[in-house]
């Protein structure tokens, strides 16, 4: 079976209108530069969806059972690694403010992870030392749920953010 007659039938499956069809070289192939032409079409998904509404909702759960705020509290001058990992997040969370509000909007830099490409381990490996610290400055509380209560705290703020932005 031929190149364009195969590409007919599939369009014809699918009901595909003619004008979606990437542009081809010589040999039938599609360029590069065109499949980026059709996924320019699609429709954003919805900022609110299952799975961000089960995080968010998720992590409020997690935050009124374990008492989360209240412990945090009382634990924070208990452990040096508390204030490790604060200090820690606080230089991941600088370094992605910088990236974001200075870089991107100020500068109108939006590739920024190329001009720029070890801000963004950094910042990762920074976030990850804050989470190893976190874990361990509070694992007396929880034991070997903190990964986990942590791990749904950090999806549930990541997700309310994405519906902010």
């Amino acid at each position: 079976m031929d190149a364009p007659r195969a590409r007919e039938q599939l369009r014809r499956r699918y009901l595909f209108p003619p004008d979606t069809e990437a542009p081809q070289d010589r040999e039938g192939y599609a360029r590069p530069e065109a499949s980026t032409a059709v996924e320019k079409k699609e429709k954003p998904l919805p900022r609110l969806n299952i799975h961000s509404g089960f995080w968010i909702l998720a992590s409020i759960v997690v935050t009124y059972y374990v008492d989360f705020f209240k412990t945090i509290k009382e634990n924070f001058h208990t452990s040096s690694w508390f204030v490790v990992g604060g200090a820690l997040l606080l230089i991941s969370l600088s370094i992605a403010c910088y990236c974001i509000l200075y870089l991107e909007w100020c500068c109108g830099i939006e590739d920024y992870d190329v001009k720029y490409p070890t801000l963004i381990p950094v910042t990762t490996a920074t976030f990850i030392a804050a989470g190893i610290c976190f874990n361990v400055a509070l694992w007396h509380v929880w034991s070997f749920l903190t990964p986990l209560l942590l791990f749904t705290q950090f999806m549930g703020v990541v997700m309310l953010i994405s519906l902010l932005g």
